[in-house]
């Protein structure tokens, strides 16, 4: 089953939330809608920056857990390499 990691943002340089999931473009259609109560509703974090696939779940959260176990300047460093500008990938995922 295929799955992915992504990480939201607030704004450029602003809150970051790592997660992972099963269905990129639902989970993150739900937080823009502020469907998911929580740290992301409470903090207004609706900008997709980065995601990763991945085959399989369980390397998924595998990876989930390093990058939340980094330091913040490295997340922003791995979204700044992959997006610099920090755009919105969601509609990129829609298409």
């Amino acid at each position: 089953m295929p799955a992915f990691v992504y990480i939201l943002a607030s704004k450029k340089n602003g809150t970051l939330y790592v997660g992972v999931t099963n269905n990129l473009v639902r989970r993150v259609w739900e937080h823009k809608e502020s469907l998911v109560d929580g740290f992301t509703k409470k903090h207004e974090i609706k900008l997709l920056v980065y995601f990763e696939p991945f085959d399989q779940i369980d390397a998924a959260m595998n990876r989930e857990k390093q990058i939340k176990s980094w330091k913040r300047l490295w997340r922003i460093r791995l979204i700044e390499k992959n997006n610099p500008m920090w755009n919105d990938l969601y509609d990129e995922i829609c298409r």
